[in-house]
């Protein structure tokens, strides 16, 4: 029952006149309501959220700012968000971002921090469509570069992009206003780039114009040491930079600029070329003062001792300056008289302070060349005398080649030993079986060739020919013990006594088993060819057993020959006997008969007795 009351109660009535007064009589007619009515949404503001709008503050507490944007309520700002602002006067204009209309507790939400961000937002979008110049404050550094606040945001300065030229510091920014330009923007991360560099670069473009305009070769500039590298430096020549190259620092030579110059140097520069196009000049120094050479003294001439520093060594030789911008060559050639210098490097080095004497002398061409081995005397001045055919010597193997080996005897002197002069005994094919370079050998000059520089040496000729005695033991048919060093195609070297070697067919090394002998094999050989000119023995194991087999069948032949001779004198003289034998019997017999005969007759005499 109570419920059914309270919805009675609650029910709305629609014959109620809202146009009635709390007295109960009528205030507007219908018409006059529906004017009214017109009137007053006239007066509201149609506001639509995140939208950008004008408001005037109307009310002021100690948290809030209440401001009027003409909507039917006003709406609420915190007071922080006026910070920027020293006093908020009633009255104020400022615009304010609408965050939504009606929160839950229905009130109107405005952001004035919002709304300075999205036009900030918006005004540098369009600055860096329309390529303005913006101004903003550097509040810290980063890592990488600087913060810099714009139009109230956070933009980030690379450090790349503060100057043309690098920075070192970037803590000495922090705290300025400086100008910009932007140069990125990410929509999506509301990320802004901006850089002053580009604003240098611009007016350095403009400099360079119009230094450019006024450049003449030989023109002489002041500039400034802007940075230095291996190959030169480069001069700031205020708003244009040019290349002064390593070679037109300096007359002499320089390993790198820091030896002459320093950075942040005030320097006067010579103009030597320039491209319009490409905005490159080519800058000298050296070219303000004379050429050393159009002032050499005149007691600068060939003959004459000069001294110097070594400042370059290539593979043909060495440059030796003997004053700033005078150079001279020293040729590997006129470093020693030895005809074995091959890497100057091994004979001198850069920085070396020496003397020379002055070969060739062009101050046109403005060339010098330089010997050192002058300074020494000739050593083949005295060559026949000291190196004379016949004398004996030691040496230093200094070089090896397929035809034989140079010893030097000196500096300045060596002398040719053929490979065949090496040894008596061994077939030699590479002088590096018998010698090793650097290793000291004893010689005897054979010829001296003073005109040429040439001496021929030798070195079996130390010791007399063993072949002459070679030749009484070496003799064709003779057997000797030997050992098979190395088989080949066809030949194989065979080593004899005294140290010589021979040679004999590979088929003349088939034993009595019809097996070849091998290598590192003794056996037995016989000589079947001397030849001393050429100093050769021609071996054969196989001849030899060949020959025992022959001698033996010959001995055998000869014996049964003798035991056919001694057979047959044995059968006559058998015979011869029988013969006497048989006739002493015949004789006997006949006697024996007889007497047996007169025997018979005997008896038969006795008989007839009887």
């Amino acid at each position: 029952m109570t419920q059914k009351q309270n919805t009675q109660t609650s029910a709305p009535d629609s014959d109620f006149d809202w146009s009635m007064d709390k007295e109960g009589f009528s205030t507007y007619s219908s018409d006059e309501r529906e004017k009214f009515s017109n009137l007053y949404e006239k007066t509201l503001n149609t506001i639509v959220e995140r939208e950008i709008v004008k408001g005037v503050v109307v009310g002021k507490t100690d948290k809030e700012v209440v401001l009027n944007i003409g909507f039917k309520s006003d709406g609420l700002i915190p007071l922080s968000e006026f910070r920027d602002i020293s006093e908020v006067k009633l009255g104020m204009e400022v615009e304010v971002l609408i965050e939504t209309t009606e929160d839950k507790n229905g009130q109107l939400v405005l952001s004035r921090k919002k709304a300075i961000g999205e036009r900030a937002w918006e005004n540098i979008v369009k600055a860096q469509e329309n390529d303005e110049i913006v101004t903003g404050f550097v509040k810290s550094r980063t890592k990488g570069g600087l913060v810099v606040d714009v139009m109230g945001i956070d933009a980030f300065l690379p450090g790349s992009q503060i100057d043309t030229k690098p920075i070192r510091d970037y803590d000495i920014f922090v705290g300025q206003n400086m100008q910009f330009k932007v140069v990125k923007i990410n929509h999506v991360f509301k990320n802004v780039v901006i850089s002053h560099k580009v604003l240098i670069e611009e007016d350095l473009e403009a400099q360079k114009s119009d230094i450019l305009s006024k450049l003449e070769k030989g023109q002489v500039l002041e500039g400034t040491v802007k940075n230095m590298t291996s190959f030169g430096v480069f001069i700031d020549l205020g708003g244009l930079d040019g290349l002064l190259h390593i070679t037109d620092i300096s007359w002499g030579r320089i390993n790198h600029p820091e030896e002459v110059l320093k950075l942040d140097q005030k320097i006067n520069v010579v103009v030597l070329d320039f491209d319009d196009e490409k905005k490159r000049i080519s800058l000298g120094l050296k070219q303000l003062t004379a050429h050393p050479w159009d002032t050499l003294a005149e007691t600068i001439k060939v003959g004459e001792r000069v001294k110097g520093k070594i400042v370059t060594v290539a593979d043909y030789g060495a440059f030796l300056e003997i004053a700033p911008g005078i150079e001279g060559l020293i040729h590997v050639s006129e470093m020693s008289w030895s005809q074995h210098l091959r890497n100057p490097q091994d004979f001198l080095k850069v920085g070396d302070e020496i003397e020379a004497v002055i070969l060739t002398l062009d101050k046109d061409e403005r060339k010098m060349s330089l010997g050192i081995k002058q300074l020494t005397p000739d050593p083949w001045g005295r060559i026949a005398d000291k190196y004379a055919v016949g004398t004996k010597h030691k040496g230093v193997v200094r070089n090896l080649t397929n035809y034989g080996l140079f010893v030097e005897l000196e500096a300045g002197v060596d002398g040719l030993v053929h490979v065949s002069d090496l040894s008596w005994t061994k077939k030699i094919k590479h002088p590096a079986e018998f010698v090793k370079k650097d290793q000291e050998l004893d010689v005897v000059v054979l010829e001296v060739d003073t005109e040429n520089r040439r001496l021929s040496l030798g070195h079996k000729q130390m010791d007399e020919n063993p072949w002459d005695t070679f030749e009484t033991i070496f003799t064709t048919g003779s057997i000797h013990p030997g050992t098979v060093l190395k088989i080949e195609d066809k030949s194989a070297t065979i080593a004899l006594q005294y140290g010589v070697e021979g040679y004999a067919p590979v088929k003349q090394l088939q034993k009595s088993d019809n097996t070849i002998a091998k290598e590192d094999e003794n056996i037995d050989l016989v000589v079947t060819e001397f030849n001393k000119e050429n100093r050769r023995i021609v071996l054969s194991h196989t001849a030899l057993w060949k020959e025992a087999e022959k001698t033996k069948m010959a001995e055998a032949e000869t014996a049964r020959k003798n035991e056919e001779k001694k057979a047959s004198k044995t059968a006559k003289k058998i015979s011869s006997s029988n013969e006497k034998s048989t006739f002493a019997e015949i004789d006997a017999l006949s006697e024996l008969k007889s007497k047996m005969e007169g025997n018979t007759v005997a008896e038969n005499n006795e008989g007839e007795n009887q």
